[in-house]
């Protein structure tokens, strides 16, 4: 009898069990048939622009499934194209702790990359890359009502998620020395030019350098970036520049000349030589660089292309004309 009433409980015991795992959710990134279906709908009708609808579908799938992958970045992105930062911020946030990873996690993971060396597009990750995105859209929206302190706030916290991404750099700097702090805008325009040489930053600091009357500084600043990134033909034009426009025309033609060997056809080149010649009263020279400039095109700006889509942008921009990525465009070597 005693062990009959065992084998009972131990038959009870088990179809409990049963019944619980039956209920409980599938692992992460193992759905079930019904809520792979439900998901397909949701992004097929976001692509179709029902964001409404999209939004309805991903909830439903959150109430069975609260830290589904899927339905959180379906949720985020739809908050992030209505420009609701502080819902996409949210849900990102949520997305961070499902997938087990949090912030100082993420921290350590790309203080350890940038040992290792420079983080590329691809390899950067995709959580960390939207926090940054999202902290510095938040802190543009503070800019925008004028509130400063708020807008410093979230602009460090999306350099400190994303140390690489520029467009924080750069507003951080800017919003810096809107406020009065040149120095401490300038130290964060050099220590983001240190990981990556980028012509935004360059520019901003040789206009800082300038205006204190530090030439010197910013053929250096050129210099060093040249010698970081000897591949970027955008950086060693800009350095030409630098020494057209302090009167070092000797340097400016070597340099530009240099540059001629590795990218013959750059309307820049021939325009910035046939100013030179032109400077030194050398008439006849400065008219065939002039008309090689205006053969070969009439924009002067270096061209950016985006690293995700591959989409062309006369200007760096923070995100992608085409695609709508943030922080892809990068100077078109030539």
């Amino acid at each position: 009898m005693t062990l009959l009433s065992s084998l009972r409980t131990f038959l009870s015991v088990g179809i409990g069990l049963k019944r619980l795992f039956d209920r409980r959710p599938s692992p992460l990134g193992q759905d079930d048939p019904e809520t792979t279906a439900l998901l397909a709908r949701a992004d097929a009708v976001r692509r179709a622009g029902r964001h409404q609808e999209a939004g309805t579908l991903y909830r439903q799938i959150l109430q069975t499934r609260r830290s589904h992958l899927g339905a959180l970045r379906g949720l985020r992105d739809l908050a992030a194209e209505a420009r609701r930062w502080e819902e996409a911020l949210e849900l990102q946030q949520r997305i961070v702790g499902a997938v087990g990873l949090a912030d100082d996690s993420l921290l350590e993971l790309e203080r350890q990359q940038r040992i290792v060396g420079a983080v590329g597009l691809a390899e950067r990750s995709p959580e960390t890359e939207w926090l940054a995105i999202l902290y510095y859209e938040l802190g543009r929206a503070e800019l925008t009502r004028s509130n400063t302190p708020a807008a410093l706030v979230h602009l460090k916290s999306s350099l400190r998620t994303d140390r690489a991404f520029l467009p924080a750099a750069l507003a951080l700097g800017d919003a810096l020395e809107a406020s009065g702090d040149r120095r401490e805008a300038i130290r964060v325009w050099e220590r983001a030019a240190e990981g990556q040489p980028a012509l935004p930053l360059l520019v901003r600091l040789e206009r800082c350098f300038r205006e204190e009357g530090r030439p010197s500084r910013m053929i250096a600043l050129y210099r060093q970036a040249v010698e970081k990134a000897p591949d970027e033909l955008a950086l060693a034009v800009a350095l030409g520049r630098v020494f057209f426009e302090l009167e070092m025309l000797d340097e400016a033609t070597e340099q530009f000349e240099k540059v001629e060997v590795r990218a013959p056809d750059l309307p820049a080149v021939h325009a910035y030589l046939g100013a030179v010649f032109e400077r030194r009263g050398e008439t006849q020279a400065a008219f065939e660089e002039y008309r090689r400039a205006l053969q070969l095109g009439h924009a002067f700006d270096w061209p950016h292309r985006c690293a995700a889509c591959g989409a062309a942008s006369q200007l760096w921009q923070d995100q992608c004309p085409a695609c709508r990525r943030w922080n892809t465009l990068r100077p078109v070597r030539g």
